[in-house]
Protein backbone atom coordinates (compact mmCIF):
# COMPACT_ATOMS: atom_id res chain seq x y z
CA UNK A 1 0.00 0.00 0.00
CA UNK A 2 0.90 3.43 -0.41
CA UNK A 3 0.39 4.33 2.92
CA UNK A 4 3.21 2.34 3.83
CA UNK A 5 6.07 4.17 1.46
CA UNK A 6 7.73 7.09 3.22
CA UNK A 7 6.43 10.81 1.78
CA UNK A 8 10.02 11.85 0.77
CA UNK A 9 10.12 8.67 -2.08
CA UNK A 10 6.26 8.62 -2.71
CA UNK A 11 5.89 12.46 -3.49
CA UNK A 12 8.31 12.39 -6.05
CA UNK A 13 7.41 12.52 -10.12
CA UNK A 14 8.59 9.24 -11.88
CA UNK A 15 9.78 7.95 -14.99
CA UNK A 16 7.36 5.12 -15.98
CA UNK A 17 7.66 5.05 -20.05
CA UNK A 18 9.55 7.17 -23.17
CA UNK A 19 6.73 9.76 -24.77
CA UNK A 20 6.91 7.98 -28.05
CA UNK A 21 6.67 4.41 -26.93
CA UNK A 22 3.49 5.09 -24.98
CA UNK A 23 0.93 4.75 -28.07
CA UNK A 24 -2.62 3.66 -28.31
CA UNK A 25 -1.38 0.46 -29.65
CA UNK A 26 1.23 -0.03 -26.68
CA UNK A 27 -0.17 0.51 -23.30
CA UNK A 28 2.49 0.25 -20.17
CA UNK A 29 1.44 -1.89 -17.72
CA UNK A 30 4.28 -1.92 -15.07
CA UNK A 31 5.17 -1.46 -10.99
CA UNK A 32 6.48 1.91 -9.23
CA UNK A 33 7.34 1.60 -5.57
CA UNK A 34 6.18 -1.99 -5.96
CA UNK A 35 2.27 -0.50 -6.81
CA UNK A 36 1.07 -2.22 -10.40
CA UNK A 37 0.59 0.98 -12.36
CA UNK A 38 -1.55 1.30 -16.10
CA UNK A 39 -0.66 4.03 -18.77
CA UNK A 40 -1.80 4.16 -22.21
CA UNK A 41 -2.58 7.31 -24.77
CA UNK A 42 -6.13 7.65 -25.06
CA UNK A 43 -7.46 8.49 -28.76
CA UNK A 44 -7.28 12.38 -27.89
CA UNK A 45 -3.26 12.41 -27.51
CA UNK A 46 -3.49 12.94 -23.72
CA UNK A 47 -2.32 10.28 -21.46
CA UNK A 48 -3.63 8.30 -18.65
CA UNK A 49 -2.54 6.38 -15.75
CA UNK A 50 -3.94 4.44 -13.07
CA UNK A 51 -3.17 2.73 -10.00
CA UNK A 52 -4.11 -1.48 -10.03
CA UNK A 53 -5.06 -3.44 -7.84
CA UNK A 54 -3.15 -6.68 -7.30
CA UNK A 55 -6.35 -8.42 -9.17
CA UNK A 56 -5.92 -5.98 -11.80
CA UNK A 57 -9.18 -2.93 -10.48
CA UNK A 58 -8.57 0.68 -11.30
CA UNK A 59 -7.74 2.00 -7.44
CA UNK A 60 -7.27 5.66 -8.65
CA UNK A 61 -5.97 7.48 -11.50
CA UNK A 62 -2.68 9.47 -10.91
CA UNK A 63 -1.37 12.57 -11.98
CA UNK A 64 0.96 12.30 -15.45
CA UNK A 65 3.21 15.11 -17.30
CA UNK A 66 5.02 14.45 -20.41
CA UNK A 67 8.41 16.58 -20.02
CA UNK A 68 11.92 15.87 -21.60
CA UNK A 69 10.90 13.20 -23.96
CA UNK A 70 9.44 10.61 -21.17
CA UNK A 71 6.02 10.09 -19.45
CA UNK A 72 6.46 10.99 -15.90
CA UNK A 73 3.64 9.71 -12.69
CA UNK A 74 3.70 9.74 -9.38
CA UNK A 75 1.94 8.12 -6.37
CA UNK A 76 1.88 10.95 -3.79
CA UNK A 77 1.38 14.90 -4.07
CA UNK A 78 4.80 16.18 -4.89
CA UNK A 79 4.69 19.78 -3.29
CA UNK A 80 7.19 21.16 -6.07
CA UNK A 81 7.02 20.84 -9.75
CA UNK A 82 9.37 18.26 -12.04
CA UNK A 83 13.06 20.19 -11.92
CA UNK A 84 13.85 22.24 -15.02
CA UNK A 85 16.36 21.67 -17.82
CA UNK A 86 16.46 24.34 -19.89
CA UNK A 87 19.16 22.36 -22.28
CA UNK A 88 16.34 21.00 -23.98
CA UNK A 89 15.55 23.87 -25.37
CA UNK A 90 18.67 24.56 -27.01
CA UNK A 91 19.19 24.77 -30.75
CA UNK A 92 21.50 22.01 -32.16
CA UNK A 93 20.72 19.06 -29.22
CA UNK A 94 19.57 16.04 -30.37
CA UNK A 95 17.57 14.16 -27.74
CA UNK A 96 18.52 10.26 -27.94
CA UNK A 97 16.31 8.09 -25.75
CA UNK A 98 18.48 4.71 -25.15
CA UNK A 99 15.67 2.35 -24.00
CA UNK A 100 14.89 0.63 -20.57
CA UNK A 101 17.47 -1.49 -18.92
CA UNK A 102 16.17 -4.07 -15.62
CA UNK A 103 18.70 -4.34 -12.77
CA UNK A 104 18.46 -6.12 -9.81
CA UNK A 105 18.83 -3.24 -7.44
CA UNK A 106 17.99 -0.76 -5.21
CA UNK A 107 17.37 2.80 -7.22
CA UNK A 108 20.12 4.54 -4.65
CA UNK A 109 23.05 1.83 -5.51
CA UNK A 110 21.98 3.28 -9.37
CA UNK A 111 22.58 6.60 -8.57
CA UNK A 112 25.21 6.66 -6.60
CA UNK A 113 26.95 4.20 -9.38
CA UNK A 114 26.27 7.56 -11.61
CA UNK A 115 28.16 9.71 -9.48
CA UNK A 116 31.56 7.40 -9.14
CA UNK A 117 33.95 8.29 -11.22
CA UNK A 118 36.76 5.63 -9.39
CA UNK A 119 35.48 2.84 -11.72
CA UNK A 120 36.15 4.26 -14.87
CA UNK A 121 39.30 2.99 -15.86
CA UNK A 122 38.70 -0.63 -14.16
CA UNK A 123 34.87 -1.42 -15.48
CA UNK A 124 34.49 0.78 -18.80
CA UNK A 125 38.30 -0.12 -19.94
CA UNK A 126 39.47 2.09 -23.59
CA UNK A 127 35.93 4.06 -23.23
CA UNK A 128 35.26 6.21 -19.65
CA UNK A 129 39.01 5.72 -18.85
CA UNK A 130 42.06 3.37 -18.80
CA UNK A 131 45.33 2.11 -16.73
CA UNK A 132 47.56 4.18 -15.30
CA UNK A 133 45.07 7.36 -15.26
CA UNK A 134 43.27 5.81 -12.30
CA UNK A 135 43.40 8.90 -9.49
CA UNK A 136 40.56 10.85 -9.54
CA UNK A 137 41.17 14.37 -8.71
CA UNK A 138 40.08 16.17 -5.86
CA UNK A 139 35.92 17.98 -6.23
CA UNK A 140 33.38 19.31 -4.75
CA UNK A 141 30.17 17.65 -3.76
CA UNK A 142 27.18 20.12 -2.34
CA UNK A 143 23.56 20.68 -1.91
CA UNK A 144 22.31 23.88 -3.28
CA UNK A 145 20.91 25.92 -0.98
CA UNK A 146 18.11 27.58 -3.19
CA UNK A 147 17.32 24.69 -4.98
CA UNK A 148 18.28 21.30 -2.55
CA UNK A 149 19.73 19.66 -5.47
CA UNK A 150 22.98 17.63 -5.41
CA UNK A 151 25.74 19.40 -7.10
CA UNK A 152 29.14 17.67 -7.79
CA UNK A 153 31.57 19.81 -9.28
CA UNK A 154 35.38 20.61 -10.94
CA UNK A 155 35.21 16.84 -11.39
CA UNK A 156 37.48 15.57 -14.18
CA UNK A 157 38.86 12.30 -16.16
CA UNK A 158 41.17 11.45 -18.52
CA UNK A 159 38.34 9.13 -21.14
CA UNK A 160 39.62 7.18 -23.87
CA UNK A 161 36.35 7.59 -25.72
CA UNK A 162 34.20 9.53 -23.95
CA UNK A 163 31.31 9.75 -26.16
CA UNK A 164 30.40 8.00 -29.31
CA UNK A 165 31.45 11.22 -31.59
CA UNK A 166 35.26 11.24 -29.27
CA UNK A 167 37.96 11.02 -31.76
CA UNK A 168 40.68 10.12 -29.49
CA UNK A 169 41.51 10.32 -25.89
CA UNK A 170 40.83 13.74 -23.73
CA UNK A 171 40.65 15.24 -20.49
CA UNK A 172 37.05 15.56 -20.18
CA UNK A 173 35.35 18.10 -17.52
CA UNK A 174 31.85 16.31 -15.37
CA UNK A 175 29.35 18.22 -13.69
CA UNK A 176 26.68 16.11 -12.10
CA UNK A 177 23.18 17.15 -10.44
CA UNK A 178 21.31 14.90 -8.88
CA UNK A 179 17.73 16.63 -8.85
CA UNK A 180 15.57 14.19 -6.80
CA UNK A 181 16.37 11.15 -4.98
CA UNK A 182 16.55 8.97 -7.64
CA UNK A 183 16.80 11.06 -11.47
CA UNK A 184 20.77 12.33 -12.10
CA UNK A 185 21.74 14.07 -14.68
CA UNK A 186 25.75 13.84 -16.44
CA UNK A 187 27.35 17.08 -17.82
CA UNK A 188 30.33 16.36 -19.62
CA UNK A 189 32.14 18.31 -21.99
CA UNK A 190 31.08 17.81 -25.65
CA UNK A 191 32.82 16.35 -28.46
CA UNK A 192 30.63 17.65 -31.35
CA UNK A 193 30.58 21.59 -29.73
CA UNK A 194 33.67 23.46 -28.36
CA UNK A 195 32.62 25.09 -25.33
CA UNK A 196 29.42 22.86 -24.45
CA UNK A 197 28.40 19.85 -22.48
CA UNK A 198 26.61 16.81 -23.37
CA UNK A 199 24.42 15.76 -21.25
CA UNK A 200 23.28 11.77 -20.29
CA UNK A 201 20.53 10.96 -17.70
CA UNK A 202 19.70 8.10 -15.88
CA UNK A 203 16.03 8.09 -14.50
CA UNK A 204 15.36 4.48 -12.46
CA UNK A 205 11.56 3.45 -11.93
CA UNK A 206 11.92 1.54 -8.99
CA UNK A 207 9.66 -1.60 -9.65
CA UNK A 208 10.09 -1.98 -6.16
CA UNK A 209 13.04 -2.09 -3.28
CA UNK A 210 15.43 -3.92 -4.89
CA UNK A 211 14.06 -3.60 -8.78
CA UNK A 212 14.46 -1.13 -11.14
CA UNK A 213 13.59 0.09 -14.86
CA UNK A 214 16.49 2.11 -15.69
CA UNK A 215 15.56 4.59 -18.24
CA UNK A 216 18.10 6.95 -19.66
CA UNK A 217 19.31 9.41 -22.60
CA UNK A 218 21.16 11.86 -23.90
CA UNK A 219 21.13 15.29 -25.21
CA UNK A 220 23.73 15.84 -27.45
CA UNK A 221 25.62 17.66 -29.94
CA UNK A 222 26.30 15.17 -33.00
CA UNK A 223 26.01 15.10 -36.39
CA UNK A 224 28.30 12.51 -37.12
CA UNK A 225 26.25 9.37 -35.35
CA UNK A 226 22.89 7.59 -35.85
CA UNK A 227 20.40 6.95 -32.72
CA UNK A 228 21.78 3.33 -33.06
CA UNK A 229 25.33 4.21 -32.87
CA UNK A 230 24.97 6.55 -30.11
CA UNK A 231 22.23 4.25 -28.20
CA UNK A 232 24.76 1.42 -28.75
CA UNK A 233 27.57 3.34 -27.15
CA UNK A 234 25.08 3.95 -24.05
CA UNK A 235 24.05 0.94 -23.99
CA UNK A 236 27.29 -0.77 -23.62
CA UNK A 237 28.33 1.47 -20.66
CA UNK A 238 25.13 0.85 -18.77
CA UNK A 239 25.29 -3.44 -19.58
CA UNK A 240 28.39 -3.33 -17.83
CA UNK A 241 27.26 -1.19 -14.98
CA UNK A 242 24.71 -3.50 -14.39
CA UNK A 243 27.27 -6.02 -13.61
CA UNK A 244 29.03 -4.50 -10.57
CA UNK A 245 25.39 -3.04 -9.49
CA UNK A 246 23.62 -6.61 -9.54
CA UNK A 247 27.16 -8.22 -7.18
CA UNK A 248 26.69 -5.95 -5.07
CA UNK A 249 25.52 -6.28 -1.43
CA UNK A 250 23.58 -5.37 0.54
CA UNK A 251 21.19 -4.64 -2.45
CA UNK A 252 19.96 -1.85 -0.35
CA UNK A 253 21.83 1.66 -0.12
CA UNK A 254 23.42 1.13 3.26
CA UNK A 255 22.61 5.38 4.87
CA UNK A 256 24.20 4.62 8.38
CA UNK A 257 27.72 6.06 8.86
CA UNK A 258 30.58 3.55 9.03
CA UNK A 259 28.22 0.92 6.87
CA UNK A 260 30.32 1.25 4.10
CA UNK A 261 34.32 2.11 3.14
CA UNK A 262 34.48 5.97 2.01
CA UNK A 263 37.46 7.29 0.06
CA UNK A 264 38.42 10.76 -0.73
CA UNK A 265 36.86 9.87 -4.51
CA UNK A 266 33.74 9.04 -2.72
CA UNK A 267 32.75 12.74 -1.85
CA UNK A 268 29.78 12.76 -4.07
CA UNK A 269 28.38 9.45 -2.57
CA UNK A 270 29.26 10.74 0.79
CA UNK A 271 26.66 13.45 0.28
CA UNK A 272 24.13 11.49 -1.50
CA UNK A 273 24.06 9.00 1.19
CA UNK A 274 23.58 12.02 3.92
CA UNK A 275 21.45 14.16 1.99
CA UNK A 276 18.02 11.48 0.78
CA UNK A 277 18.79 10.35 4.74
CA UNK A 278 18.18 13.69 5.65
CA UNK A 279 15.13 14.05 3.49
CA UNK A 280 13.65 11.44 5.34
CA UNK A 281 14.09 8.78 2.10
CA UNK A 282 13.76 5.42 3.53
CA UNK A 283 12.28 3.14 0.07
CA UNK A 284 15.37 1.45 -0.90
CA UNK A 285 17.83 1.61 1.65
CA UNK A 286 19.21 -0.18 4.44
Amino acid sequence: MTTDIDPATLNQWYVIQSSDDLTMASPRDTRLLGIPVSAARRDDGQIAAFEMSAAGETVRELPVQERYGYVWTTLGTPDVDLFDMPEFDEEGRRLVVCGIATVKTSPGRIIENFLDMSHFPFVHIDVLGAEPNTEVLPYKARVDADTDELWATDCGFYQPKAMASSTEGSEVDYRYRVPQPYVAVLYKTSPGKAGAFDLVGILPQPLDETHCDIHYFMLVFDEDNSDQELIQFQQGILMQDRLILENQRPLKLPLERGAEMAIRADVASVQYRRWIKDMGVGFGVA
